[in-house]
């Protein structure tokens, strides 16, 4: 068979019990995450950062595709969690770097009055593939050097 896409325990998590990210119905278009460990994420404060929760999974796709991440629609009004950059954006280029071996991983504020732990094993996202497009005059021809937030360095 040939890979088109699919996911693989990252480096690090092979003995973690990881559970790779599945559709839960013939018509959802997203691959529901877990986290990978527990973490807890704090009430937000001025200059709290986000935290970013583990998924022990990485992903691999064609190079005119993106895998966007997507926050579970329960996790703001029950938990008060959202995701600090709205989306995740993981590139084809992600898969495999050599800073973290394209960790893929949700980065979370808490809104909420009390500190919130996320269990491993507990649904905390989900990723739907997108096919993208690129401009006439796209001249891109950088390279990845790292992982999390590497692209413009």
């Amino acid at each position: 068979m040939e890979r088109k896409r699919g996911f693989e325990i990252v480096k690090g998590f092979e003995n973690s019990n990881i559970n790779l990210p599945v559709r839960k119905t013939k018509f959802s278009a997203g691959y529901d995450f877990e986290a990978a460990e527990d973490t807890v994420i704090p009430a937000f404060k001025p200059g709290t950062k986000p935290v970013l929760v583990k998924t022990g999974v990485k992903s691999y796709f064609a190079d005119d595709e993106v895998l966007i991440l997507a926050n579970r629609s329960s996790n703001p009004m029950k938990k008060g969690l959202v995701l600090a950059n709205s989306i995740g954006v993981i590139d084809s280029d992600y898969y495999g770097n050599p800073d973290n071996d394209g960790h893929i991983m949700f980065a979370f504020y808490n809104f909420g009055d009390q500190d919130i732990k996320i269990s491993k094993g507990d649904a905390i996202g989900q990723g739907v593939f997108y096919k993208f497009l690129v401009s006439d005059d796209d001249a891109a021809n950088g390279s990845r050097v790292g992982g999390f937030g590497s692209t413009s360095k």
